[in-house]
């Protein structure tokens, strides 16, 4: 039902004798202003609006507050009001009569509100007040054709008694516009973007990766999930101790253990877009900064195998110097050889350009933001740029084992529990096999292979790693005895 503003008025009588009275009244009123106007002079008739106006304002008790769809000299579209409608569409879709849907650009999902003229209701901390949509016509100057054209803009209102002016002019409408925006965050189109050079480059992100699709301990993952959850929702912790607002993840692990998975399930866990750094494609670290500003909040930028991105510590260059330096040898600086010409059009990110970009200066511009690096070999990165504080979680993607095979067959096979777990989980445990092994085995072939046949087929390609893995072992152990055999009989000579 549907609330109403309080009135001065109070009903002593009936309510067709009351509304019978006030329409006198206000037709009264109406007929002797328009007689004034005629007959007052000029400066009596701006002497009246003035206190007439003035004794209005002391009688009506409430405050409104009007938020214009566009805004400035080149009637750019408010955020205030693109926040307003966002945070108004669920009160807009329980209580108005009349309704608009449209799907605003790079949303998901279509946009309710309200139609022109209604009014929807709204409760803060026990103070109720009233929002109502209206439009209203204007004039604008056509560039081209140098031609008035008649526009009309939207606008909400905002209505609430006077006495709770400080509520609503403060914390009320700081609620209302952080609400909107982040309804508009859950609801638009989230985006892949890769760097083309300087500058960004994205197409929407629909990877369906999530943890509970992930192949990984359970314990293991559920920690993963609540340090990220923790993360996004401790902007104030982060301002109080004085740090920018984002965390970094390294992701180790032999090839196809889900590192690229694993980035995709975070994106979803906390809706938001991903910005795959190419390393390879920045020409220098002002490029590197200029990428990094041009980034959004709520986003994860990801380096993949960085041990294979680039010459990070810069020693392959300075080595190369000092022996041309030995050899004496002196170049015809007009002469330009195959080495110089694609040195040049080699990246010269530093590794201090990247590690600026990782926590310096410029990696607080802009909040809540997670930082992936990916490897294959952890032993071959710099220390330095792998540290606490910079890479603040390192998450080891391992071979797979029994708790996670359990995830991978509940994801392709649709079971919970099998005769032959126990055996696959036993052989799981011995030999060394990734997850995108194991997932293809589970893979079915054909619409009438049943689950027993694939878990079957996983075992042939276990028995058959582990004795390779034996084989491989005897070899190396008759290796060594061979060469104990061999040191000895040098020693007796």
């Amino acid at each position: 039902m549907k609330s109403e503003k309080p009135t001065a008025m109070t009903n002593s009588g009936g309510a067709g004798n009351m509304f019978a009275h006030l329409g006198s009244l206000i037709a009264g009123v109406m007929f002797t202003w328009a007689i004034l106007q005629q007959f007052l002079p000029p400066d009596l008739r701006v002497y009246f609006e003035k206190y007439s106006q003035r004794f209005f304002r002391y009688v009506y008790p409430y405050i409104q507050i009007t938020f214009n769809e566009y805004t400035g000299e080149r009637l750019m579209r408010s955020e205030a009001y693109s926040a307003i409608q966002n945070y108004l569409s669920s009160r807009s879709a329980t209580q108005a009569k009349r309704l608009k849907a449209d799907l605003v650009k790079n949303n998901q999902s279509l946009v309710i509100s309200m139609d022109d003229h209604e009014e929807v209701s709204d409760e803060y901390n026990g103070v109720k007040l009233w929002w109502a949509s209206g439009k209203r016509g204007s004039k604008t100057q056509a560039v081209s054709f140098h031609t008035s054209v008649d526009t009309e803009s939207g606008y909400y209102k905002l209505t609430f008694h006077k006495t709770h002016r400080d509520l609503m002019l403060g914390p009320y409408l700081s609620h209302v516009l952080k609400q909107g925006k982040e309804i508009r965050f859950q609801n638009r189109q989230r985006k892949l973007y890769t760097n083309n050079g300087w500058y960004w480059t994205h197409v929407v992100f629909e990877h369906p990766a999530t943890f509970n699709t992930l192949a990984m301990d359970p314990d293991e993952k559920q920690d993963i999930i609540d340090d990220l959850i923790t993360f996004s929702k401790n902007e104030e912790f982060y301002v109080r101790i004085g740090r920018a607002w984002k965390r970094g993840y390294l992701l180790f692990g032999p090839p196809g253990t889900g590192k690229s998975t694993m980035i995709a399930a975070m994106a979803n866990l906390l809706n938001y877009d991903i910005y795959d750094l190419e390393l390879t494609a920045v020409k220098d670290n002002t490029s590197l900064r200029r990428l990094l500003i041009e980034t959004s909040s709520k986003s994860i930028i990801v380096i993949e195998d960085i041990d294979c991105s680039l010459d990070l510590t810069g020693q392959r260059k300075k080595k190369e110097k000092v022996e041309e330096d030995k050899e004496g040898e002196v170049r015809d600086p007009g002469k330009r050889s195959a080495k110089d010409e694609e040195g040049e059009k080699a990246s010269r990110v530093t590794l201090s350009g990247l590690l600026n970009f990782i926590d310096g200066l410029w990696s607080s511009c802009g909040g809540e933001r997670l930082l992936v690096f990916t490897t294959n070999h952890i032993e071959k990165l710099d220390p330095a740029l792998i540290r606490k504080g910079r890479m603040d979680k390192h998450v080891e993607l391992s071979y797979c084992r029994s708790k996670a095979f359990k995830v991978l067959a509940k994801n392709y096979l649709g079971i919970d529990d099998h005769h032959l777990f126990d055996h696959i989980g036993k052989l799981m445990n011995e030999v060394d096999l990734t997850p995108a092994d194991v997932a293809e085995h589970l893979m079915p072939k054909s619409a009438s292979k049943n689950a027993e046949v694939c878990l079957e087929s996983l075992i042939g390609a276990l028995e058959k790693a582990k004795e390779e893995g034996e084989a491989r072992a005897k070899e190396a152990e008759l290796k060594g005895e061979e060469s104990i055999e061999e040191v000895k009989v040098e020693t007796k000579e």
